[in-house]
């Protein structure tokens, strides 16, 4: 089963890795890949041009970094996040998929078992649930690291940060903005706004941990200044609910979101919720049986 809607992986410096690109072609779900003009010729080396899109520098001119620095560093992906929330709306849909370049895997979590999904159809399961809410502003899989299999889990956390991997509806009155940790801002701006937010936990995504492939914001960013800039900025912008603390002997932002609890979900015009459980033709092949047994 194929996703419903559009899915954009934004990439720099990366064509020799392309985690994310790989990882849907094992799973034939189609993408496009939003890169910038003087990569053309690697990128296009490697993955079907026709699944290249070329980033319009007028994004990234307008681009709002909220800060002074103007173009003396690396603006960040946002402007090209943005670029793919234009082309999803230009083509005429209401939700797009908006991805880091660094996937390597999409599994669904089903009774402590952590199964690779080997097609699209965790996508569509996602965008249909997430469907059937007027106020739903943005969703996605969680961490794979961050939830271990042996302990309960909901199968979903409601009104909290969406990272990586994003489903976004197109007609919330929000973009990406921000030099660093535009996903946490876009998740706070719309979770401020009265919309909610949710993040799966019945279907994960491993996600290279950031700083470890090369490419993206690490040269730009994080192998130059560390990581206190970006949590400086993010409490610069939202002081009311996030503050700086020291973790892994680094800098980090720390966001408070229970006052966020109070934000219900509001179901859609004429949504019907079937009775029993729809496993959208989702069954385990013998290798998956094999590792989830072992």
């Amino acid at each position: 089963m194929l996703p419903r809607w559009p899915i954009y992986i934004v990439s720099k410096g990366r064509a020799d890795t392309r985690y994310t690109s790989r990882t849907l072609e094992r799973m034939r779900v189609p993408y496009r890949v939003v890169i910038e003009a003087p990569e053309w010729d690697a990128y296009a080396a490697v993955i079907d041009p026709a699944k290249l899109l070329i980033l319009d520098p007028a994004y990234q001119d307008a681009y709002d970094t909220c800060d002074d620095l103007g173009t003396t560093k690396s603006k960040g992906p946002g402007a090209a996040r943005n670029f793919a929330w234009a082309h999803s709306l230009a083509a005429g849909h209401a939700w797009h998929w908006v991805m880091d370049d660094n996937i390597r895997t999409f599994y669904r979590l089903n009774r402590n078992h952590k199964i690779p999904c080997a097609d699209g159809t965790p996508f569509r399961v996602m965008e249909d649930w997430c469907g059937r809410y007027a106020n739903l502003g943005m969703a996605g899989p969680a961490y794979e690291f961050f939830v271990p299999r042996k302990a309960p889990q909901p199968p979903f956390t409601m009104n909290t940060r969406i990272y990586s991997c994003n489903l976004i509806r197109n007609a919330v009155p929000f973009r990406w903005r921000g030099r660093y940790n535009e996903d946490t801002d876009l998740s706070l701006q719309l979770l401020k706004a009265g919309f909610c937010t949710v993040q799966f936990n019945a279907f994960l995504q491993k996600k290279i941990t950031t700083q470890v492939v090369k490419g993206g914001c690490n040269a730009d960013f994080y192998q130059v200044e560390g990581t206190l800039p970006k949590s400086r900025m993010l409490v610069q912008l939202h002081p009311d609910v996030a503050r700086l603390v020291v973790r892994y002997g680094r800098s980090h932002h720390h966001v408070d979101y229970s006052r966020f609890r109070t934000n219900r979900l509001i179901a859609a015009p004429n949504t019907v919720i079937p009775e029993g459980v729809n496993e959208y033709g989702l069954a385990l092949t013998g290798r998956e049986i094999l590792k989830a047994k072992g």
